[in-house]
């Protein structure tokens, strides 16, 4: 068994002596995941709550705690990252978000520890910001993805399918096409913005003001439109740049309301 390595010969705690290791590029991905409620569940992905943009907190957040680790947790390097990211990815059929943190540096110690406490920040972030609706929120599952770079070489959690952050990071190769989440057939055309580029952001921000002052609920409104729910999440979290036809006019029936008006 190896020893421990923030233990000396006497069992005192000790920061590693890593003056000796060689500079590298160093990567490591973890990940958290945070069961809600359905209607915190709904209001994050709506950008409905009260406290604000949810996702864009959780990861400025997550980001912030990357960066202060040393001061966290006691025996860490500080360490001068090159590149922090937070993902939100939404598990709509466990009313879930899954945080998927990526850290990286080039230096003489790992970042896993970065990366976890972004992905656990992040998750707690959410939890702040939800729970005047559920106080029941469950967070768990944070754990180390994979890693790349130091005398250790590599290492990748043993899970069914490996999330894309890490065979990205881990500079694995692939000739399959990216997934496509949804139809990405365009309903209604976009506006125009700056440099005659269409405006998705600005469709995307009209449909979250549309159902704020309808009080539409996702999994409800989806429901009655007879759609896919995760049409819905696809289109608010950018994962699809336009909504398809069919489904944007089947969501104006079921709210009574013409389908220009969710998105202006």
């Amino acid at each position: 068994m190896s020893r421990l390595t923030h233990l000396d010969d006497h069992g005192a705690a000790r920061m590693v002596d890593v003056t000796e290791k060689s500079v590298t590029e160093r990567i490591a991905v973890a990940e958290a995941t945070i069961s809600l409620s359905v209607e915190a569940f709904d209001s994050l992905i709506a950008g409905t709550a009260k406290k604000g943009d949810i996702q864009a907190v959780a990861r400025v957040a997550g980001i912030m705690a990357a960066k202060k680790t040393s001061e966290l947790i006691p025996l860490c390097h500080p360490i001068a990252l090159t590149q922090a990211s937070v993902e939100i990815v939404p598990d709509e059929p466990r009313h879930a978000i899954r945080i998927v943190a990526t850290v990286k540096t080039a230096g003489q110690t790992g970042v896993e520890m970065e990366a976890l406490t972004a992905a656990g920040i992040a998750a707690l972030t959410i939890y702040d910001m939800t729970k005047s609706m559920d106080k029941g929120s469950v967070i768990e599952n944070i754990r180390l993805l994979s890693k790349s770079g130091g005398k250790s070489g590599a290492y990748q959690h043993g899970v069914t399918q490996t999330p894309k952050a890490v065979a990205n990071n881990l500079g694995a190769k692939s000739s399959a096409k990216p997934a496509i989440l949804m139809d990405e057939t365009s309903f209604p055309v976009a506006k125009m913005g700056p440099g005659g580029r269409r405006d998705a952001n600005g469709q995307r921000e009209a449909f979250r003001r549309f159902m704020t002052s309808r009080r539409l609920r996702a999994t409800q409104w989806a429901m009655e439109a007879e759609v896919p729910v995760a049409q819905i999440y696809a289109f608010l979290t950018g994962k699809t740049r336009s909504m398809p036809a069919e489904v944007a006019e089947k969501l104006a029936h079921a709210a009574h309301s013409p389908v220009e008006d969710m998105f202006r």
